[in-house]
């Protein structure tokens, strides 16, 4: 089905930060399918794991044991400062479960209708729960009606969500991104996330943060959340979790993680032994904190070298972002530019029709973040002179 407007290039091999296509041109991969391949292209400890354990075994499902998802879930659990985790297929999946949580939270509290406060520009997958708690009209146009019992404030505004809870009594949870994503890469201020969790705490709601983008070492931390001294009450992953292989999860500590009993939630392929697996191989590589002082250290690098590139170009309206997730903000669209980057070798995204989108794999080295640098202010003073 024609769900995609697809770019005409179809890749063939990846090494590292670098991908080719079928006719052999070599690209440097700033996007990382989507924050995804944070470890790279065929990284020799994800390559051995998924050989070793598919040759052993894949599937089972969770009517047994699974040696891989108990290892994963304590490893996980250890690196979050969580209790428990639900394995799923996919972010969607993991929101969905959030979402549960939630609702049978607020049920297990006397409240018949359960609201959940989200953001506007969020985005949080495209089943119907997660399309409905996902702030984009343009996503959601055709698929209505809508999943009830979702209130919706600005992101980043903390008088809005105070707001609401001085005037709703049927809310129990929150749910955002640290930095939203598709929105634009939307960093909110340095109180914000904090001051989410006092209210949080105050009104007796679940905190639930979205790290499927931000999650995996992405920002400089292991978690968008550990740049703070708080915990979520509910967590969410997925991408960069498999480095490719399809996993999702959803993280709760505390009360929230004693809502699900057997028989609330389940899934047939979620944490079976070969994602789970590869799953593990990817928190043991982050888990030693290199990668993730390389993040933010490269990250730094980058929106110095592309501040200072673009310094005096007419149309750049900000550049933002932490770790290597990285915003620029342009003030027309810009769509154009991925086709014009590729074709000077270099992936990138646009999203919120008019911001860059860079999210390089986090085992870039400094040569490559200065070849991203200029190509890309190349091709944006180029862009703005033009237009």
């Amino acid at each position: 089905m024609s769900t995609y407007q697809r770019l005409p290039v179809t890749f063939v091999r990846g090494d590292g930060a670098r991908l080719w296509d079928t006719a052999g041109n070599e690209y440097l991969d700033a996007l990382s399918g989507i924050s995804v391949c944070n470890l790279g292209h065929a990284h020799p400890a994800v390559t051995s794991t998924l050989c070793e354990q598919a040759g052993r075994l894949i599937h089972t499902s969770n009517l047994y044991g699974i040696a891989s998802q108990e290892a994963l879930g304590d490893v996980l659990t250890e690196l979050a400062g969580m209790d428990k985790v639900f394995f799923a297929n996919s972010g969607a999946e993991a929101n969905e479960a959030a979402i549960k949580l939630a609702r049978l939270y607020g049920h297990q509290r006397g409240i018949k209708a359960p609201a959940i406060v989200v953001m506007e520009s969020s985005f949080h997958g495209r089943t119907l729960a997660t399309l409905s708690a996902t702030g984009s009209r343009k996503a959601q146009a055709g698929f209505e009606p809508l999943v009830q019992g979702f209130v919706r404030v600005p992101f980043g505004d903390l008088d809005a969500l105070a707001a609401v809870a001085a005037n709703q009594s049927d809310v129990v949870a929150v749910l955002a991104e640290p930095i939203q994503g598709e929105g634009g890469v939307n960093v909110p201020p340095s109180d914000y996330l904090p001051g989410v969790r006092e209210l949080c705490d105050e009104r007796g709601w679940l905190m639930i943060l979205d790290e499927i983008q931000t999650g995996m070492a992405r920002t400089g931390r292991p978690f968008a959340y550990q740049h703070h001294d708080f915990k979520p009450d509910v967590m969410t992953l997925a991408k960069a979790l498999g480095n490719g292989v399809p996993i999702g999860a959803c993280l709760a500590q505390g009360a929230a993680a004693e809502l699900f009993g057997p028989g609330n939630h389940g899934s047939t392929f979620g944490g079976n032994p070969l994602s789970s697996a590869v799953a593990l191989t990817v928190c043991r590589e982050i888990s030693t904190g290199q990668l993730w002082e390389q993040a933010a250290r490269l990250g730094n690098r980058i929106k110095q070298g592309l501040l200072a590139a673009l310094d005096d170009v007419d149309g750049v309206q900000e550049v933002r972002g932490c770790g290597l997730m990285i915003g620029i903000q342009l003030d027309r669209p810009c769509g154009t530019l991925v086709l014009q980057a590729m074709q000077r070798g270099l992936l990138i995204n646009v999203t919120a029709d008019s911001v860059i989108r860079l999210l390089p794999p986090l085992i870039i080295d400094d040569a490559q973040a200065d070849q991203l640098i200029q190509t890309v202010g190349s091709i944006v003073r180029d862009f703005l002179t033009a237009t």
